[in-house]
């Protein structure tokens, strides 16, 4: 077995290869950029390399440092995780060049299967059923639309070095094409720098079937059944589960058995992925599944596969890299039960899924659920930078049923709370409750179907509101309950800069003085603060220190440092949502701290005005 490895990534994937490796003793060598150097997968290795400046194209994708790295640190072998350079065929050389151990496929496979109208030509020269389209070697554009005309619209256009989504267009109609080719052929040179394209039949109702392969040097593959990723949103994919809903043993078989003869055709060692493209119209068929593409790498969504199976992945690429046969035989492999896998990414759905940058102040993902998994780079107080892919955890899982799992993965999603990030666990929620996708009835297109219907809420319920206020009402010296007088009160509260007067009960307060609270429903956070005009601006001002309590314009300030205040006193007016709110003394003491001036622009919860009590 090997008993070194570096590994050539960084965040979940990382800290997942790491956590294997550990467990079989092995000692583990991470790298790092500057972004990351108190990153979680470099404190939980054994040692670390710092590898260069925070943008991937100085550092992760810097195979000569890697490969310094782990000579320097007295590496046995290097694992690529995914992404980055894990399906580079020049770096794998490299690795091997300089006498490591290549934890993955052999170069000459990851380059047979690196560009998809190569592939599927070998693919069809192995027998395995391939997607009717054109893979000829004429560009012309006049010789592509021939083709398209011929295989009938809507037609897919695919740039043969594409990958996550780019490099494709799907065309409807016969005047369309000449447009789509050439938007297609510029993202495929600027993106891979590569414009040659391929042409595939468009499947009207599609789902995305994988299976997960596993080879050894010793000749033998096995496949490790199918995944269903058929929930993508922009040609990424959302949900993953296996074993894939609606297939058949019948169809199983022929499917898994077309991926194993697709692996042994490159030669196939350590884990890959042969994804194929179904027409789910009239259910699963297994003469309506083609070939798409081959990973040649370890699946983000690797984790679904080792719930169902029991087996851990990553352990089988260390054994089967060291040189030993595959841990399991073909019939020693069995499916049980269900697994799900969502990828929660720092990102805004009411932003166009846009990356939320920033601290991770709160960082809670559904504990104490049965047969759940969490898969991270990150902990509470890190920071998510602009550099990298966003994702922050992938949530994983298993049950006896399908229904089991999704409910459980929905649960999940919906205890989490992270702030202030903005996350797309809303998003998730939605979709894995939705009819459809309850039902089992999935397309790849259905996230873009159904829109807004999938958004998360933007503010949280009147009853979430109403206990949040009540927690704060009661410990933050808001109106409380009294004797033989009516429970219900109001209060005028802050909900992320937004003024509200909401009715609550302070009988359900916790009693807990604290200046504001986050209201977590539905996978989605806000903040919540009482606001008050008597300088605390949410916080309760026993320390003096007045914060505003939301964003706005200083439009007069009537103190100056070191001068006397009394309690009540007037310290500076504010103007936001179109009012004036006056801030002032809690106390009778000195003007300590004075950060404000008259005209400036400031957040909410900046301090403004510092006041020590006469005589402190």
């Amino acid at each position: 077995m090997i008993t070194s490895v570096l590994i050539a990534n960084r965040g979940e994937i990382a800290c997942r290869v790491i956590r294997t490796a550990r467990r079989l003793g092995i000692r583990t060598i991470a790298v790092y950029s500057d972004a990351d150097a108190q990153a979680l997968h470099v404190r939980s290795a054994d040692e670390a390399v710092h590898i260069g400046p925070s943008p991937a194209r100085e550092s992760y994708l810097m195979g000569e440092k890697i490969i310094a790295a782990a000579r320097q640190a007295g590496a046995q072998a290097i694992h690529p995780g995914y992404g980055f350079l894990s399906e580079n065929a020049e770096f794998a050389q490299a690795v091997q060049d300089a006498g490591l151990v290549w934890v993955g496929p052999n170069p000459a496979s990851i380059t047979a299967m690196g560009l998809k109208d190569a592939a599927k030509t070998l693919m069809q020269d192995a027998g395995v059923p391939t997607t009717p389209g054109y893979l000829g070697d004429d560009q012309r554009p006049e010789r592509l639309k021939a083709e398209a005309d011929q295989i009938g619209y809507p037609v897919l256009i695919k740039a043969v070095a594409g990958g996550g989504g780019k490099g494709m267009r799907k065309v409807d109609a016969e005047a369309d094409f000449a447009d789509a080719l050439l938007s297609c052929q510029r993202e495929g040179m600027s993106s891979f720098g590569n414009d040659v394209v391929l042409l595939e039949k468009w499947i009207t109702n599609p789902r995305h079937i994988e299976v997960q392969v596993f080879g050894d040097s010793h000749g033998n593959v096995v496949h490790l059944f199918e995944r269903d990723c058929s929930l993508q949103r922009r040609h990424q994919k959302v949900i993953e589960e296996a074993p894939a809903p609606g297939m058949d043993e019948a169809t199983r078989a022929a499917v898994c058995q077309a991926a194993v003869n697709a692996a042994k055709a490159v030669d196939y060692v350590g884990a890959g992925t042969i994804e194929f493209i179904a027409d789910g119209s009239n259910g699963l068929r297994a003469d309506r599944i083609w070939f798409m593409e081959m990973n040649t790498r370890l699946q983000v969504e690797h984790p679904v596969t080792e719930e169902i199976t029991g087996q851990d992945l990553v352990e089988w690429q260390l054994c089967v890299a060291s040189g030993e046969p595959l841990p399991k035989k073909q019939d020693e492999l069995t499916i049980n039960g269900w697994a799900m896998e969502t990828r929660l990414y720092a990102e805004d759905p009411a932003k166009g899924f846009l990356p939320s940058i920033g601290m991770l102040d709160t960082f809670e993902l559904g504990g104490g659920i049965a047969g759940l998994r969490i898969d991270t780079g990150v902990e509470q107080g890190a920071a998510i930078s602009p550099f990298y892919d966003p994702m922050i955890a992938k949530v994983i899982a298993h049950g006896p049923t399908r229904d089991i799992a999704r409910e459980r993965l929905a649960e999940a999603l919906d205890q989490s709370a992270v702030w202030p990030l903005k996350t797309n666990a809303g998003f998730l929620v939605k979709a894995l409750t939705h009819p459809d996708f309850a039902a089992a009835r999935l397309d790849t297109g259905l996230v873009a179907r159904e829109g807004d219907r999938l958004m998360p809420p933007t503010r949280p319920s009147d009853k979430a509101l109403a206990s949040a206020a009540a927690a704060l009402g009661k410990g933050g010296g808001l109106a409380g309950f009294r004797l033989n007088a009516s429970v219900r009160q109001e209060g005028s509260f802050l909900l992320d800069g937004e003024a509200l007067t909401i009715a609550y009960d302070p009988r359900l307060g916790d009693g807990l003085p604290q200046d504001d609270i986050l209201v977590a429903e539905g996978g989605q956070v806000w903040r919540l603060r009482p606001f008050r005009a008597d300088g605390g601006g949410g916080a309760d001002a026993s320390d003096g220190a007045v914060f505003s309590p939301m964003p706005g314009r200083v439009i007069s300030v009537a103190v100056t440092a070191g001068e006397a205040v009394a309690k009540g006193q007037k310290l500076m007016t504010l103007e936001a949502m179109k009012m004036e709110h006056s801030l002032v003394a809690p106390f009778d003491g000195i003007i300590a701290e004075l950060n404000a001036v008259e005209g400036s622009q400031v957040n909410e919860g900046a301090l403004l005005v510092k006041i020590e009590k006469a005589g402190e």
